[in-house]
């Protein structure tokens, strides 16, 4: 990529330019912290005037799930843009410290805080007495729960292994876990909604934590041309990802609010409400993704699109707490 002379840096218009990127990018972020509101300011706003009744510890628990959301996210992501760059000709060397370790211990302790939910009923303990962990074994929704603190264990031991398949594994066995765990077997159809669950959760995931690795990548190679390639490479599979997510998630809806009953639950339940919030924080990802793919073939240097990326990611960080809110509240009864 050819360096900007110091000359054409001083102009006036170079001196704008960097300033109104910004501006529209805070003004992007502000809507979009208002559209997520509601679920930002906990479960209770989102349950109030529906008639339904806030089960204990649904705050806690919401953000446990948060944690553990993202736990998931940053060592897939950091696998799948790894993947990318070592398929670039003349890419860098280097590569940003690994933060898999870290987000191991992050959802290991997640994932406990919520095995501890269940070995108790389903009830936020009031001490260690409390916890049955032999119960754990018993039911299907404990043996879940221990599959998901084992993997994150097991992802902490395998972090620094040189085999991406090594570091993989154990993070897809808490994505299959937590899919199984969405939709038990009372539920209709449960194996097809942990079919789209499982797919939802790995998308959102290579997503989030790949934009975040990339981000930090281009930081290191600033001066490489290979860092536009690796941006518009990950550009063209987000695009698919983002199918994925809205075709998953609109399925997922619809199983769970059927089409006659969607705009009369999206309001006057606390699940439509959270998810009403998420699809306006998603779509103002699509329009940032859009915004940057724009900047990155257009503009004369294509690192700008990094501005609108790094909205991007913050918004990104709404939609998994959203999210691990809309795990929390009371699932609409399917009329």
């Amino acid at each position: 990529m050819t360096s900007i002379p110091p000359s054409s840096r001083s102009t006036g218009s170079g001196r704008h330019a960097r300033p109104s990127g910004t501006g529209r990018a805070v003004a992007v972020l502000v809507l979009v912290a208002l559209g997520a509101l509601i679920p930002v300011l906990g479960p209770s706003p989102a349950l109030h005037g529906t008639g339904e009744a806030e089960a204990p510890g649904t705050g806690g628990i919401a953000l446990l799930r948060t944690v553990l959301f993202a736990a998931l996210a940053v060592p897939l992501g950091e696998l799948f843009v790894l993947r990318l760059a070592r398929t670039l000709p003349g890419a860098p060397a280097v590569r940003p410290s690994s933060w898999a370790r870290p987000a191991a211990a992050a959802g290991f302790l997640a994932a406990l805080g919520l095995a501890s939910v269940v070995a108790t009923g389903n009830l936020v303990p009031g001490g260690v007495a409390e916890i049955d962990v032999g119960g754990l074994y018993e039911s299907r929704d404990g043996k879940l729960a221990l599959l998901e603190v084992n993997g994150f264990l097991a992802a902490g031991l395998c972090a620094g292994s040189r085999r991406p398949v090594g570091r993989l594994w154990p993070l897809a066995a808490v994505i299959v876990a937590e899919a199984l765990r969405a939709h038990p077997t009372t539920e209709y159809s449960p194996l097809l909604g942990s079919g789209l669950t499982l797919v939802h959760l790995t998308c959102a995931s290579l997503w989030v934590g790949g934009l975040l690795y990339a981000l930090r990548t281009l930081r290191l190679w600033r001066t490489a041309e290979a860092g536009p390639a690796l941006l518009g490479r990950f550009a063209r599979v987000a695009a698919w990802l983002l199918a994925a997510l809205t075709a998953t998630g609109l399925c997922s809806t619809l199983r769970r609010m059927p089409v006659d009953t969607v705009v009369e639950q999206v309001t006057d339940t606390a699940y439509g409400r959270v998810l009403l919030a998420k699809a306006l924080l998603m779509a103002a990802v699509g329009a940032l993704a859009l915004w940057a793919r724009i900047r990155l073939g257009r503009a004369a240097d294509p690192l700008a699109a990094c501005t609108p990326a790094r909205v991007e990611v913050v918004v990104l960080g709404l939609v998994v707490a959203v999210s691990g809110l809309l795990t929390a509240v009371p699932v609409p009864i399917r009329w």
